[in-house]
């Protein structure tokens, strides 16, 4: 647990600060840095998905209904968890009498991996109930999820906690520790500045993914680049975390675990879709139907159904932002099929004017 008077140190750097882990109080009661943060994390990543999907083909409310579902989700699983993978600390026992200490969140006990996987499933849900696209929407909040992450990390930071193993290397910090991985130790030590790392991999993410996001070639492309990103960097920062969770009574870390095996089949799958699947491009014009749809589901435009108005291209002419994929063969497609159409609408004007011709006779 964090104690009220925990100044922390990076020798190597000469920086020396003590930041309060409450920000104010309101009515006798603190408000915690680590919830301001959450809170920042999750509206400028609402924001930025908001603003991202028209790219992806998804409509404004469909981003707005999908978090009333996955938040909630995330956050019940991101407390079972903690609790299935730490059972010891919460075991009905003489020194834990009352089971309702499974239900108190806010005393700490939640884990990234499980919030991920719960708002997934209820994302996943939602999509099939509302038949929108679930890859191309999983593309847009992966960006989403790498901001909160970063940000989140920085409540780590004013709690005094997610840090590492001891170590000696010049951005060291120094942090008064209770214990490493079960060990006690009750004193002040040098440690790895974990949380740091991770938003520094998060932010470097955030950045590749979104500027590649243009050249996506297939929906689920930059979700999948995620789970490999991330799990890639977790399962490095993990095995230095001094306070992991770990499966039963083995040396196994659960999350570092669950970073290799997602990031090894993300990579897979990147494969497989990249050099042997073919790819539509206009899978990537999905169009936007809960504003402009008017009762015609997103599925059933999928499949090829007229939409109200003038269609995709207008559709995507009315996002402003809309960009098409700058992936050289799927630009040929578009111009093949353009070509197409119009060879197409210049024999009906001469069947046309052949038949006015021999009417005139």
């Amino acid at each position: 647990m964090p104690y009220p008077d925990n100044p922390i140190g990076f020798p190597g750097l000469g920086i020396s600060l003590n930041p309060s882990q409450a920000a104010f109080s309101v009515a006798g009661r603190d408000i915690y840095w680590y919830g301001i943060l959450i809170a920042l994390a999750f509206l400028l990543a609402a924001f930025y998905v908001m603003k991202r999907a028209p790219q992806a083909g998804i409509a404004s409310d469909n981003i707005i209904d999908t978090l009333f579902c996955a938040v909630p989700s995330a956050i019940i699983f991101a407390r079972l968890y903690y609790v299935l993978f730490n059972l010891s600390e919460f075991q009905v026992s003489a020194d834990n009498p009352n089971p309702a200490k499974i239900y108190e969140i806010w005393k700490g006990g939640i884990a990234i991996y499980g919030a991920i996987i719960g708002g997934v499933l209820a994302a996943w849900i939602f999509c099939r109930i509302r038949k929108v696209r679930f890859s191309a929407m999983m593309d847009v909040v992966s960006l989403g999820l790498l901001i909160g992450q970063a940000i989140g990390r920085w409540g780590n930071f004013f709690n005094r906690e997610a840090f590492g193993a001891v170590t000696d290397v010049p951005w060291r910090m120094e942090v008064f520790v209770s214990s490493i991985n079960g060990q006690v130790f009750e004193q002040r030590m040098a440690v790895h500045p974990t949380f740091l790392y991770e938003f520094l991999w998060c932010l470097a993410g955030f950045l590749l993914l979104h500027f590649f996001f243009k050249k996506r070639r297939f929906n689920g492309q930059i979700a999948l680049m995620y789970v490999a990103w991330y799990g890639l960097g977790r399962s490095f920062i993990e095995g230095l975390r001094a306070d992991s969770l770990f499966v039963g009574a083995t040396n196994l870390r659960v999350s570092q675990l669950l970073a290799v095996v997602s990031c090894l089949v993300a990579l897979g799958l990147l494969a497989y879709h990249l050099f042997f699947k073919e790819h539509d491009p206009s899978e990537l014009l999905a169009p936007i139907t809960a504003a402009a749809g008017e009762g015609v589901s997103e599925g059933a435009a999928l499949e090829g159904e007229a939409l109200p108005g003038d269609g995709i291209a207008a559709d995507a002419e009315d996002l402003g932002e809309f960009d098409a994929p700058e992936d050289l063969d799927s630009l040929k497609d578009f111009e093949a099929l353009e070509g197409i159409e119009t060879a197409e609408a210049s024999d009906d004007s001469d069947d046309s004017d052949d038949s006015e011709g021999e009417d005139g006779q």
